[in-house]
């Protein structure tokens, strides 16, 4: 039970592997076989569970590790440092790869070292977290977080090979599975209102975690993204698209430390929070928000933001965002499901009483 979808970005092209007992499966592999060291950044609460697995399935590598603490508070310059220490004790060349083994946070930070490494060597994503399987492991962004906000620095870097295993899924509390949910949505609220149909049809399970329900929403998703990053590698244009929800998100990620809320709770948030501006706005219809919040709910995610969040604040942190321009923000705007674009022409009033209600 596997699916194989090409990420063609007309120069060159990688397989985006999802299915069950990929990690014990030679064939995703192939992409490090050119590798002369390896690196395997991890974290402490994957690495214990899938570090033998790799070993097995590497064999003619010795596998050294970082492992840095859990979360998104590890997304940091200083981890980051960690891991060229780490490139620079094997002697790393150009022809050394990275494996980044967990979720969005190793992703982004292992993938950010990567592209700044000698300026540029390979790596491979193995993604252990729904959320980092349909989004953040596919399409090359990578960066990590400063104080004053959310991937400020960062690069685009397109991974060998992103090898999705669900097994990895079993270990994975029931809130991190619903927070990656949150960016499944996405996909079906921005551009396919026949997925998110399916969506509402089998949101009992996915919440269990079905297997088949699993590939089917990981691989729906990731061939829209995959779509969207070949017309758009560099997010000039459509690309921005699949930020629906995280200017609003990002700027409550900041505004409470990245402690309160994991990243697909956020965004769940902060997806409602711009069908409520785009109500505001005229161009979308309020029954398609409920409609959207109804589901988010039933997948197990929070659809409200916090009490005694400072508006002005989260407005300041918008205004840093880096889908920003100079003229002023830009938000990806909703016309109803499966409808959406990109304005640039909001105004902050408008934005600043979604916030205050």
């Amino acid at each position: 039970m596997s699916e194989h979808i090409e990420v063609d970005l007309g120069t060159r092209t990688y397989i985006v592997s999802v299915g069950a007992g990929l990690l014990a499966d030679d064939a995703p592999w192939s992409a490090l076989r050119a590798c002369r060291h390896l690196l395997v950044v991890t974290d402490d609460n994957v690495g214990p569970l899938y570090l033998p697995a790799l070993q097995a399935f590497v064999p003619d590598h010795q596998l050294p590790v970082v492992t840095i603490p859990a979360g998104e508070t590890s997304k940091t310059l200083d981890q980051c440092t960690r891991v060229f220490e780490a490139l620079a004790a094997m002697r790393a060349g150009r022809d050394a790869g990275i494996i980044a083994l967990g979720g969005g946070v190793i992703g982004d930070l292992a993938g950010f070292a990567a592209a700044c490494w000698m300026r540029g060597i390979g790596f491979v994503q193995v993604p252990t977290t729904l959320l980092a399987m349909v989004d953040s492991s596919v399409g090359g962004k990578t960066g990590v977080n400063l104080p004053f906000g959310k991937n400020l620095v960062g690069a685009f870097h397109q991974p060998e090979a992103v090898i999705a295993d669900i097994d990895t899924l079993a270990t994975l509390p029931a809130r991190e599975r619903a927070a990656g949910l949150a960016e499944v949505v996405k996909y079906g609220a921005i551009g396919d209102a026949a997925f998110f149909a399916w969506l509402e049809d089998h949101a009992g399970a996915l919440v269990v975690g079905d297997r088949e329900a699993l590939v089917h929403a990981i691989a729906t998703s990731v061939r829209h993204k995959a779509a969207i990053v070949a017309r758009d590698e560099r997010e000039s244009g459509e690309r921005a698209l699949l930020n629906f929800g995280h200017t609003f998100g990002h700027a409550i990620e900041t505004a409470t430390g990245y402690r309160r809320y994991l990243h697909g709770e956020a965004v769940a948030i902060g997806m409602v929070q711009a069908a409520r501006l785009s109500e505001r706005l005229g161009l979308a219809p309020r029954g398609d928000g409920d409609r959207m919040a109804a589901l988010l709910e039933r997948l197990g995610l929070p659809v409200h933001p916090p009490a005694g969040l400072d508006a002005m604040q989260l407005l300041d942190l918008m205004r840093l965002d880096k889908k920003a321009l100079s003229s002023g923000m830009r938000f990806v705007v909703w016309h109803g499901i499966g409808k959406a674009e990109l304005r640039a022409d909001i105004d902050d009033a408008e934005v600043l009483a979604v916030l205050e209600a």
